[in-house]
């Protein structure tokens, strides 16, 4: 039933995807979206969906290799962690990537962007990376490290596609049409670097504080709703 829904769901809200072609040309940052523990490998707690599985998997190993092409040719990098303080939940989720905890880190396989000189790392503690950069003095680390890195697009990957990377995909296209983000021209989304979690309706069934969140429609709508905000979607990557 719901693959089918997600083969019709494609074919009435059909998502525009071409591949991207990388060059020195055009000057590209490439943004990580929350590819910590937390979401990715250890789980966060009981009611924790993100479990290992293939699409977050492939997500992660994708992420891998643009990153470390990013960083052999020192192009910008910026790493969104997901950092919560115990005392102060972000509803309407459960407690997860507790400050000071292995949740809170980077995956083992992008461990090394802490040291890589090209790679900044912001953690943030709400789901919106761009309201995450805000500073207490009102500046903001990613509205900075674009202009301080002439960036004129950004590519974006990571998880959740409908939650944190939709949200700041809407919000880097909000400032940068306000002119709050020059010189950034383009905002593209890589879907196969993207991905969710699930939760199978019959599971959320069984526990009334858990709502169903089928992986493959979820995946689909925050394409769609990121490609309907103004982003561009990459099939694939490629660089010349």
């Amino acid at each position: 039933m719901v693959s089918q829904t997600v083969d019709l769901l494609r074919e009435e809200l059909p998502v525009e995807q071409q591949p991207l072609h990388l060059s020195s040309d055009i000057k590209t940052g490439l943004v990580l979206v929350d590819l910590v523990n937390g979401f990715c490998t250890v789980g966060s707690g009981n009611l924790n969906p993100f479990q290992p599985d293939k699409q977050i998997s492939g997500m992660v190993d994708a992420t891998v290799r643009l990153s470390k092409v990013f960083a052999q040719k020192n192009w910008p990098i910026l790493a969104f962690l997901d950092n919560h303080h115990p005392d102060i939940p972000e509803p309407p989720y459960p407690p997860h990537c507790i400050a000071g905890t292995h949740e809170a880190n980077l995956v083992p396989e992008l461990l090394w962007l802490e040291n890589e000189p090209n790679a900044t790392l912001r953690r943030k503690d709400c789901i919106d990376g761009f309201v995450g950069s805000i500073e207490k003095d009102g500046s903001n680390v990613f509205v900075d490290w674009v202009k301080n890195n002439q960036i004129k697009q950004v590519l974006v990957v990571g998880i959740c596609t409908d939650i944190c990377v939709m949200d700041f995909v809407s919000s880097a296209l909000a400032a940068r049409n306000r002119g709050l983000l020059p010189p950034l021209e383009n905002v593209i989304v890589y879907s196969k670097a993207c991905a969710t979690y699930d939760i199978p309706l019959h599971v959320a069934k069984t526990n009334k504080d858990v709502i169903s969140h089928p992986q493959e429609l979820m995946h689909h709508i925050g394409l769609y709703i990121s490609r309907g905000r103004g982003a561009k979607i990459a099939s694939e990557v490629l660089f010349d």
